[in-house]
């Protein structure tokens, strides 16, 4: 996981399709289990930003992952999402 943080750290240099590709990345790493335990909440959250910065392949995996997340597991990753957002 070191790797993705230490990119994470320099998202703000990077164009908007290459961020959205990291950012999609991290969300795939986290939907898989690649290098960390599945994490449903986190991958909603990658997969959501990597949306938002232009992924429509993010947006897709979003919604299939979604319809697998209960309300409460959607409302974590859309908060954590929303602060994510507000700190970079």
């Amino acid at each position: 996981m070191a790797r993705y943080e230490v990119l994470e750290a320099g998202l703000g240099t990077v164009g908007s399709g290459a961020q959205a590709d990291i950012l999609f990345e991290m969300g795939m790493m986290y939907a898989t289990g690649r290098d960390c335990s599945v994490d449903l909440v986190a991958a909603h959250k990658w997969f959501n930003i990597a949306a938002i910065k232009g992924s429509d392949r993010a947006a897709e995996l979003r919604a299939e992952l979604a319809a697998t997340m209960n309300k409460q597991e959607i409302a974590a990753a859309l908060r954590e999402a929303r602060e994510w957002m507000t700190m970079h």
